[in-house]
C-alpha cells in the first residue's frame, strides 16, 4: 500500500510540495489544486507528483450536492462534475465526496437522509455526475459516513447497483462506518466483511482512529492513529490485500506538525507494509 496525508504542508512551489510530501513517507498525494485554477498550475502539480514516482490518490470534492436550494444544488453538482474531469485528467484513482445531508449543516446527521426519497436523490446525483463528466480514467466515490448513507458495506453495494455505472466505485473509510458497539467491538470481523464484500472496487481509503469514551452513553471519538483502539495493521494489511498500491490517507488532524507526528507513528506501525519512494 502508499501512504499519503490529505494534508500538502505549506509549500510554495510543486516541486517542494513534492519533496516535503516524500520525506514525510508519502509515496501518493491527495491532489492539492482545484479545477478552477489555471491549467498551467494544474500541470504544474501533475508532472511533479509524476516525475517522482508519487501516484494521485484522490480528488477532494467535499460539497453538498443534495442541498435544499436548487441554485446551490446545481452549483455544487457543476462542481463535483469540474472536480470528476479533473480526476481523470491527472488518472487520479478516484475523486471523492459524501453523499450529501438533507438539512443546514452540509455534512451533517438527519433523519431525512435515510428516507428512500434520499437514497433515490443521491443515486440520480451520482448518475448525473458521472454521465455528465464522462470519465474514462478515474472513478467517482462516495466517501462513508456514520449518519448519511452508505453507512457499511452492505448499503455500499445496494447503491453502487442501483447507478448501475462502470466508473462509480468505493472509498474507504472504516472509522466513519464504526457507528455502534456492535463494529467497535468486532471490528476485526467488520473490516473482514467490507473486504469481502467491497474487495477490489476500493480505490482508496482514509485512516484515523476510534476511542471508546467511558462516559454515557455511547460516545465513539475520531482522534489520531495510536490514540484509540482501532487495530490499524489488520486494517491496512486488509486492504493491501485487495491492491498492493492501494492509497492510505491520513486525515482530519489539524497542522502541518500534527500531520508529522501521527505519520511518524503509522509509519512504526505499518512497518513493512507500505511502499517508499
Amino acid at each position: 500500500m502508499r501512504l499519503g496525508t490529505s494534508s500538502p504542508l505549506s509549500h510554495d512551489t510543486p516541486e517542494q510540495w513534492v519533496e516535503d510530501q516524500i520525506r514525510l513517507g508519502c509515496s501518493t498525494v491527495v491532489f492539492p489544486v482545484q479545477s478552477d485554477e489555471p491549467i498551467d498550475k494544474i500541470d504544474a502539480y501533475k508532472d511533479a507528483a509524476d516525475k517522482a514516482g508519487l501516484t494521485i490518490a484522490e480528488v477532494g470534492i467535499w460539497r453538498n450536492a443534495l442541498a435544499a436550494d436548487p441554485d446551490e444544488r446545481k452549483k455544487n453538482i457543476d462542481y463535483c462534475v469540474e472536480q470528476l474531469r479533473l480526476a481523470d485528467h491527472l488518472k487520479a484513482r478516484c475523486a471523492v465526496n459524501v453523499a450529501g445531508a438533507f438539512g443546514p449543516r452540509w455534512d451533517g446527521g438527519y433523519k431525512e437522509n435515510f428516507t428512500q426519497e434520499a437514497f433515490s436523490q443521491t443515486v440520480s446525483m451520482v448518475r448525473e455526475i458521472i454521465d455528465r463528466a464522462d470519465v474514462k480514467d478515474t472513478y467517482f466515490t462516495l466517501e462513508p459516513m456514520p449518519w448519511m448513507i452508505p453507512t457499511g458495506p452492505r448499503e455500499y453495494i445496494r447503491l453502487l447497483e442501483a447507478v448501475d455505472r462502470d466508473r462509480f466505485a468505493v472509498h474507504m473509510d472504516i472509522v466513519n462506518m464504526i457507528n455502534s458497539a456492535e463494529r467497535y467491538f468486532h471490528v476485526e470481523e467488520f473490516i473482514d466483511d467490507c473486504k469481502s464484500i467491497l474487495g477490489g472496487r476500493i480505490r482508496s481509503c482514509h485512516i484515523k482512529d476510534v476511542h471508546l469514551d467511558e462516559r454515557y452513553t455511547l460516545r465513539l471519538e475520531e482522534c489520531g492513529p495510536g490514540d484509540g483502539e482501532l487495530p490499524l495493521r489488520y486494517y491496512v494489511n486488509r486492504m493491501n490485500e485487495i491492491d498492493p498500491d492501494m492509497p492510505v490517507i491520513l486525515e482530519h488532524l489539524s497542522t502541518d506538525e500534527e500531520y508529522i507526528k501521527y505519520m511518524g507513528h503509522l509509519k512504526e506501525e505499518l512497518h513493512g507494509l507500505y511502499k517508499i519512494i
